[in-house]
């Protein structure tokens, strides 16, 4: 649930028990397990740790939970990683994490380098040593750099919260400036103008904070000024979600924006003139932007769209819009659709737009590919490039001030490839990962299974080769926010990690399911599963479920779910709709109590995802399925693993303690567990995401029945996982 505007620490700690005592009605709330909503409380942490011991004498006592950590870590810190890049001018950054950094370095080399076996690095921060240095545990949250390299706006936060705090930071002396731009932690916005000028949105005190809990200001500050001094060029208004600033650099000078967050899905955006005033863009709210080339504002379209004097432009479509000439001239400019998918096609979330082309993945039944759009004489020409055909495409990163765009390539089987393409002839692939296990030993397929309402829903069934019949599968899903699952080298925390040696070596299966809410045909198929039409995403999963069963791939004591965040909501209803199912659940990082939600964290925000509990009508629909109100102490459900983290200020860890809470004391199975920090993700450093996820998979494995490592092993053996 990560949306770029961003939320204040003081509002996520304002959202206490006391704001909770009030029902919609404004009766006192009397839920018996609110007082675990005092995240900090210490009766709240005593009960946590009671909980943290409990699962770790089931958990990790166990003699493979150790093993599995250990290969997860392995591969986690492994030195033939690709390290992402991020290019700028001729430079081409990093943030690197391994074991001998665990909180990361900051860092660069020249293209050129980069593209070497082993580039030369120059260490621009070191964390783990800032960290000892301040006696604090930093967690790295970005940067945001001045066109020339002479100044950054550093992001750091305590344990991984989005609440960080910003200060300014010389690169090139490596120190952080006493008089430089400096905000206190806050889950702030901020961004260059120019040197010596940069827009931001923070908490300034009361009334600057909207309903949702983030920034609604927006303030430009000169060098030199007090922070008092800063001048105000936007406030959006309290009930909206917030306001944010986008600022792009290019050759075709800069484009300053500040974006209204009106809900979630829907904005508007306004042109920053030098002297601080706005222009509102004639462009719809349900613009997504990617970037800036050539002076053209580029976005896709969440609804149909006919420009002013313009040709309709369908749903999902990829778009340009002069946004320079219109500042210019306040007139509205040609507009020209790029590319408009067909009905089972999406374009990717990582769309980049650079000096010379804007590159898209493309992606058909949620197989991916990559095109370049170039403008040239007031034209756009399309060009697919020459890219494996059989996986995920993804745009890692392209230049503002150069040729240069980085695309990967990777899937279930075939680990992460980077190509680099220079606008001529087709990619060249620079840099592979080392395989994590025999591929030739799994079968990937793809099938398609028909939901409730008679939607043909996706999915991917990754299972060992030479199995037969019925084995331990885990069905994976997240269904909402427009949010694709695309397939992946299990090589990201937030989605199964590394089931190589812990799971498929093993003789188990793991299933990926492309329900609706999710992005992978598009904008319909998000829409599709919105407010009180949300029973389609549970259906379309529970359906996935059947399918396995039904072909005889899984049974229902060999099947096991997991999800995070807004996959908790899909893991809680599933288990309590259709207990018989399936076997296990692991909830991660879960937002569960659907009547509750908007009262803590950044939950106000979703309401044009869900629905808002305050609504009669709305309440009517989530009361139906929320899973905290409709678990039942005479049902037996599936044995359920909550894994949440104490920094969590986006969803909390509230509602996965009051569920474990009342689902322990109706006498369900059920373990816990919180770590102190980690934010909203799978923890901070590599240690902890190989806790996190040997955590689950050793849970899947007691209860699903998996077999050891020794004889399932030997069938499926692991190649060198030389660091």
């Amino acid at each position: 649930m990560r949306i770029r505007i961003l939320i204040t620490a003081a509002m996520a700690a304002a959202f206490t028990v006391a704001a909770l005592a009030a029902a919609n009605d404004g009766a006192k709330d009397t839920d018996p397990y609110l007082w675990l909503s005092d995240v900090q409380g210490a009766k709240a942490l005593d009960w946590v740790k009671a909980q943290n011991t409990k699962s770790d004498a089931i958990l990790k006592s166990d003699p493979e939970y150790a093993k599995d950590r250990d290969a997860i870590l392995t591969v986690l810190n492994a030195n033939d990683r690709i390290p992402d890049p991020q290019v700028d001018h001729r430079w081409v950054f990093n943030f690197w994490q391994d074991a001998q950094h665990v909180r990361g370095l900051w860092r660069r080399t020249t293209i050129a380098d980069y593209a070497a076996k082993q580039p030369r690095w120059q260490v621009l921060l070191d964390v783990d040593r800032y960290d000892r240095d301040t006696g604090k545990n930093w967690v790295w949250q970005g940067a945001d750099c001045t066109p020339s390299f002479d100044r950054c706006l550093v992001s750091l936060s305590p344990g991984g919260t989005d609440a960080h705090e910003v200060h300014e930071f010389d690169p090139k002396a490596g120190v952080f400036l006493d008089s430089g731009f400096s905000l206190a932690q806050a889950k702030s916005d901020a961004g260059y103008l120019d040197d010596d000028t940069i827009l931001f949105a923070t908490d300034f005190g009361p009334g600057s904070i909207t309903s949702s809990s983030y920034p609604r200001i927006v303030k430009m500050w000169h060098r030199g000024q007090a922070l008092g001094a800063a001048k105000t060029v936007y406030e959006a208004k309290p009930s909206d979600v917030g306001a944010n600033v986008a600022i792009f650099h290019g050759p075709y000078g800069t484009v300053p924006l500040v974006v209204r967050g009106i809900s979630s899905f829907t904005a508007e955006f306004f042109f920053v003139r030098p002297d601080g005033t706005t222009v509102k863009l004639p462009i719809p709210l349900g613009a997504d932007l990617k970037g800036v080339t050539q002076g053209q504002l580029i976005f896709t379209l969440r609804d149909p769209w006919t420009p002013p004097g313009g040709k309709a432009i369908p749903r999902g479509a990829l778009v340009a819009f002069s946004v320079l000439d219109f500042a210019k001239t306040g007139a509205m400019p040609p507009v020209a659709a790029l590319y408009a998918p067909g009905p089972h096609a999406m374009i990717g979330q990582d769309v980049s737009a650079g000096r010379d082309a804007v590159y898209a993945p493309i992606y058909v039944d949620v197989i991916g590919s990559i095109h370049a759009f170039r403008l040239a004489g007031g034209k756009w020409s399309d060009t697919a490039l020459a890219m494996p055909k059989d996986g995920s495409t993804g745009v890692a990163s392209t230049n503002d001030w150069g040729p240069e765009a980085y695309l990967t390539c990777q899937s279930f089987t075939q680990p992460p490839t980077l190509y680099q393409y220079d606008g001529a002839g087709a990619p060249k692939a620079i840099k592979s990962e080392l395989p994590r296990f025999d591929a030739s030993m799994v079968s990937v397929t793809q099938n398609w299974t028909t939901s409730r309402d008679g939607t043909q829903i996706p999915y991917f069934l990754i299972r060992p080769r030479n199995a037969q019949g019925p084995i331990p599968t885990i069905l994976y899903g997240y269904g909402g926010f427009e949010l694709s699952l695309n397939p992946w080298y299990w090589n990201d925390g937030h989605r199964p990690l590394d089931p190589g040696q812990t799971w498929f070596n093993k003789g188990g299966a793991i299933a990926v399911a492309n329900i609706r809410g999710g992005g992978e045909f598009g904008p319909a198929w998000h829409q599709a599963a919105l407010k009180e039409h949300r029973q389609r995403a549970f259906d379309d999963f529970a359906a996935v479920g059947m399918d396995l069963e039904r072909r005889g791939l899984t049974t229902p004591k060999q099947l096991g779910i997991v999800g995070a965040s807004n996959g908790g909501v899909l893991t809680t209803v599933t288990m309590t709709q259709h207990p018989e199912l399936l076997w296990a659940v692991v909830c991660q990082r879960p937002l569960v109590d659907m009547l509750r939600y908007t009262r803590f964290g950044a939950g106000q925000s979703w309401v044009e995802e869900y629905g808002d509990p305050a609504k009669a009508a709305d309440r009517a629909w989530l009361a139906k399925y929320s899973a905290y109100e409709n678990v039942k102490a005479n049902v037996k459900y599936p044995s359920i693993l909550f894994i949440t983290e104490t920094t969590d200020d986006r969803v909390t860890p509230v509602w996965a303690r009051m569920m474990a809470a009342k689902m322990e004391a109706q006498g369900h199975d059920v373990l816990f567990y919180e770590s102190a920090e980690g934010g909203h993700g799978a923890g901070v450093t590599h240690a902890e995401e190989a806790d996190y996820w040997a955590l689950s998979y050793t849970f899947f494995r007691q209860k699903l029945g998996l077999e050891g490592s020794t004889s399932a092993a030997r069938r499926l053996s692991p190649r060198s996982l030389r660091p």
